[in-house]
């Protein structure tokens, strides 16, 4: 047997190995929510050992993270898409938020738990970094719609949308927006935005 058949191999087991963790992740903090669920579960559900699954994602917080990066991403996308068609430049970077304040309320507590992680996580993990790499491109994405605006500088466009970055992810995470809606969050973070791009 060649060298590279058993390294493709290996590298198909570690896939599949990654993709099992991922689902059994993903299956119980949707049934059961991110506190109720140990690691001890995920291993058993994907059918790996826990020291396997600790190789993959060094606590709940980083499988978390590697099952939410791949929504947030999804929805970052529909955003975009969302975005383009709209003119106004506060309808259009709504229809951009819309989808990410949706994917952060499908399950609230994963959500905000995710909303932490991200902020405070380990910078050296993989899914941490990826999860500042959705960050920054919703940034990105802010900053090209603010500045269709004539009077919007490309340095005052990446700042107004660290703003309104921060806007949302606050007003998501925050204790006291736990009951609401996401028709009701959206509308909080519209009300926010508006008022900073009315400065």
């Amino acid at each position: 047997m060649s060298t590279d058949a058993s390294v493709t191999r290996r590298e198909r087991n570690k896939q599949q190995k990654l993709e099992r963790i991922t689902a059994a992740a993903a299956e119980l903090f949707a049934e059961h929510g991110i506190d109720e669920v140990t690691t001890q579960q995920i291993a058993e559900r994907a059918d790996v050992g826990t020291g396997t699954l600790f190789l993959y994602a060094k606590t709940k917080g980083e499988l978390l993270l590697l099952v939410q990066n791949a929504h947030y991403a999804d929805a970052l996308e529909s955003g975009i898409a969302m975005a383009a068609r709209i003119s106004d430049t506060l309808d259009a970077l709504m229809a951009l938020l819309r989808p990410i304040i949706e994917c952060n309320r499908v399950q609230i507590d994963n959500g905000r738990v995710y909303l932490r992680e991200m902020v405070f996580g380990d910078a050296s993990d993989a899914q941490h970094a990826a999860a500042l790499q959705i960050v920054a491109a919703t940034e990105e994405a802010t900053a090209a719609i603010l500045r269709r605006g004539p009077a919007v500088t490309e340095d005052d466009a990446a700042s107004l949308a660290r703003i309104v970055s921060a806007i949302m992810f606050l007003t998501m995470s925050a204790s006291i927006n736990v009951g609401l809606s996401v028709d009701e969050l959206e509308l909080d973070v519209r009300r926010q935005i508006g008022t900073l791009l009315d400065r």
